[in-house]
């Protein structure tokens, strides 16, 4: 009987109806991965080391002074490349989020999961360094394997035991550093150097952080990417026949067959030989050949797997490349799609109206609000006096004597402190009092202007609020 084309092609397709990782009955299968080597495998591990020395060194990193990064949510204090950022900055916030998101799916579209195999940090701590260490202690894959299925013996507990001690040992190190970018180097050096009993709550959030992190990198692993991260399924949206990915190039490999010294290829064959190489070192366990998938991560591990097997039966590299579908369809070699214009004029426009919004922030963020509970004063037959509630932040990282002059006329400014001088990186308070002739002043509602100066006399920020005036202002007594 003749085989229905459409039955074939479901059950070849049939690998996208679930995840490598789990069985049909629900339950986990255990990635053991063969150890990649080859060019790409070294280039990713020389910039892991880069990144994981910027990571290491971020707390202790200073631009001016001040911090390369911190993230301070429990003072609601922010500081990115040495330039500090308030509550009040939120809208620059939201507007670098949204260029960020811009970023990625530009990125996405043009070079696929790039960032997932080369710089996400699930993939560097876990490839880079638990898996080494792994590697190191337990052997590779099959060595895995077999230590995993032997009964509990002195060999097996000495190598478990040592493998997760220093797993642990790595997840506390990442929990503190990851303390740093929050509390500040200062802080997390103090916080190391007393007793627990000094900082439970900090002790207890550090070792909150490293149980995670030891979970994931011990067991979770390759789960985080598939299930938990989102950005995988975002790829169904993101990518096009366009984007440059991880890829398999059908056109040169199928049709898959072994080969053999004693005869000759057929003339129809292609030069995979379905070694299974690629599949053997993929992190997430899936057949690159059957094409994108959610679960790839673009790691190339199966890149220099394929390379190696090419140079051993003396055919080009490049079987599994990096390339998109239409340059292997088609050798289009076409990346600039419509689609890519339009997010790139996005994205500039959003790059310059952040830049200016930055350059043009004023280092003081100013709110003048009427006192709770309070309407006006009448001082006496001819002048009415507001009470407001004076807040001034400062975003720098100097100390900042200000000053307040009243635009309109009629009206002057008094201090209750006299002068106020904000301290670096914090918020000043005071009372001041705003006092109007009653010629100058219309009944109930006025709007008022006030300027802030520096002891250099240049206006750095401007407010407007509201002067509350009697209804009956001729009647004043």
């Amino acid at each position: 009987m003749k085989q229905d084309p459409a039955d074939k092609q479901g059950r070849q397709d049939s690998f996208r109806d679930h995840i490598a990782t789990v069985d049909k009955t629900g339950k986990r299968i255990w990635i053991y991965p063969k150890k990649p080597k080859g060019r790409f495998y070294n280039a990713r591990t020389y910039f892991s080391w880069f990144l994981l020395a910027l990571f290491f060194a971020g707390p202790f990193i200073r631009v001016h002074g001040q911090p390369l990064l911190l993230l301070n949510f429990l003072e609601r204090k922010f500081v990115i490349l040495g330039v500090a950022f308030w509550p009040q900055d939120f809208h620059l916030f939201l507007l670098a989020m949204i260029t960020f998101v811009i970023f990625i799916v530009l990125f996405t579209a043009v070079f696929g999961r790039v960032f997932c195999g080369w710089a996400c940090p699930q993939t560097v701590f876990m490839e880079m360094v638990f898996r080494k260490i792994e590697y190191m202690i337990e052997g590779d894959a099959r060595q895995q394997k077999k230590l995993n299925a032997m009964p509990m013996n002195g060999e097996k507990f000495f190598k478990k035991a040592l493998k997760h001690t220093i797993f642990f040992g790595i997840a506390f190190l990442i929990g503190n550093m990851f303390m740093g970018y929050i509390v500040g180097s200062e802080k997390m050096l103090q916080i190391i150097s007393e007793p627990p009993s000094h900082h439970m709550a900090g002790f207890i959030a550090v070792l909150a952080f490293s149980g995670v992190f030891y979970f994931i990198f011990s067991w979770f692993r390759e789960q985080a990417c598939v299930i938990v991260c989102p950005y995988g399924r975002f790829q169904s949206v993101l990518l096009d026949k366009s984007s440059i990915v991880v890829s398999y190039d059908f056109k040169r490999g199928e049709k898959r067959g072994r080969i053999s010294k004693k005869t000759a290829p057929p003339p129809d064959q292609g030069d995979c030989v379905d070694c299974n190489q690629c599949v053997e070192v993929c992190p997430t366990g899936i057949d690159i050949r059957n094409g994108t998938q959610l679960e790839c991560v673009n790691c190339t591990a199966c890149m220099d797997a394929c390379d190696a097997v090419m140079d051993k039966i003396g055919k080009p590299r490049g079987l599994i490349k990096y390339a998109s579908y239409n340059n292997i369809a088609s050798g289009d070699h076409k990346v600039f799609t419509p689609r890519v214009m339009v997010y790139s004029a996005i994205l500039t426009a959003l790059i310059v109206l952040l830049t200016y919004l930055i350059f043009t922030r004023s280092p003081i963020e100013t709110t003048i609000l009427r006192s709770p509970g309070t309407m006006y004063t009448v001082m006496d037959s001819s002048h009415v006096a507001n009470l407001y509630t004076l807040e001034v932040v400062n975003k720098t990282f100097e100390e900042m004597p200000v000053f307040f002059k009243l635009l309109s006329r009629g009206g002057e400014i008094k201090l209750a402190s006299g002068e106020i001088v904000v301290p670096k990186a914090s918020i000043g308070k005071s009372a001041l009092l705003v006092t109007f002739d009653k010629k100058a002043l219309k009944p109930g509602r006025n709007n008022i202007s006030i300027e802030v100066l520096d002891e250099k006399g240049e206006v750095i920020d401007k407010v407007n609020t509201a002067f509350l005036a009697p209804e009956n202002l001729d009647e004043l007594k």
